[in-house]
């Protein structure tokens, strides 16, 4: 299901000492926490699945996955940073395809995406795959999504081409969170911290409309009005609230796997 994009590698056009920057290796050490707590709970597909950054300071730069790893492999000092032509600036291996064309080009195209995540996880998934919109403003945890979603009806089998990537980055608008029809979901934040807290509270949202859906009987929509005030209070606290849920998947994992952070 994986390809490889190629192998192309670019001359450094950062020195040393930017790559090792306080705040690269901090947006390295988080999204790797990521992919490792993504894996442990079962949010990832083989090692298919994109999570990616762009590189603080730099915006024409993003830290990615290699091809070729399962998220359940990736440490810090793995991830690779690219450009947007799909050159390898840093680290070893190459980014898979569609990792490239689909992030790359939100990345540049949709500059407040400064993270995007990327997955097939199974509950999220599953409601791309039934007609009508895929969330049902019925449970409280869906309401932090409430008017942050877009749906892409576009499903065109794999994203190989940059123009494909483009396409996706041009519906999203002012969403943070795309349902890929047939496909997965894409998660956007302004921070690492913020689109894992976003994909791991989705995916809860969808599973537990799922298993509603699962009794045969009607969901009870709560009224817009009451769904949009409700979102409204959630957001006070989003930002604070993602930076801690970071902090404490990292405290998880330097117990149970503490390598994530090499």
């Amino acid at each position: 299901m994986a390809h490889a994009l190629g192998d192309a590698k670019a001359p450094a056009i950062l020195s040393n000492t930017a790559l090792d920057a306080a705040a690269v290796q901090e947006a390295r050490i988080d999204l790797a926490a990521c992919f490792r707590m993504a894996a442990k709970l079962g949010l990832h597909e083989g090692i298919c699945n994109h999570l990616s950054f762009v590189v603080p300071g730099r915006d024409d730069l993003f830290l990615v996955n290699p091809y070729g790893y399962a998220f359940s492999e990736i440490t810090a000092s793995r991830l690779l940073i690219c450009d947007f032509a799909g050159n390898v600036i840093a680290g070893d291996g190459v980014p898979e395809a569609t990792a490239f064309y689909i992030h790359a080009r939100l990345h540049k195209n949709v500059p407040r995406a400064k993270a995007c995540f990327h997955t097939h996880m199974p509950n999220a998934t599953a409601l791309t795959m039934i007609e009508g919109p895929p969330l049902v403003w019925a449970g409280q945890t869906a309401l932090k999504f409430y008017g942050r979603t877009v749906v892409d009806e576009t499903y065109g089998g794999l994203a190989l081409d940059a123009a494909e990537g483009d396409r996706i980055a041009a519906g999203v608008g002012d969403a943070d969170i795309v349902f890929m029809k047939h496909h997965g979901v894409m998660v956007l934040g302004p921070s690492i911290a913020e689109a894992w807290d976003d994909l791991y509270y989705l995916e809860r949202a969808c599973e537990v409309q799922r298993l509603a859906m699962a009794t045969g009987r009607r969901l009870e929509p709560i009224s817009a009005e009451l769904a949009a005030r409700t979102y409204a209070q959630m957001r006070q606290g989003d930002r604070e609230s993602a930076r801690l849920h970071m902090e404490s998947i990292k405290r998880i994992l330097l117990v149970e796997s503490s390598d994530f952070a090499r």
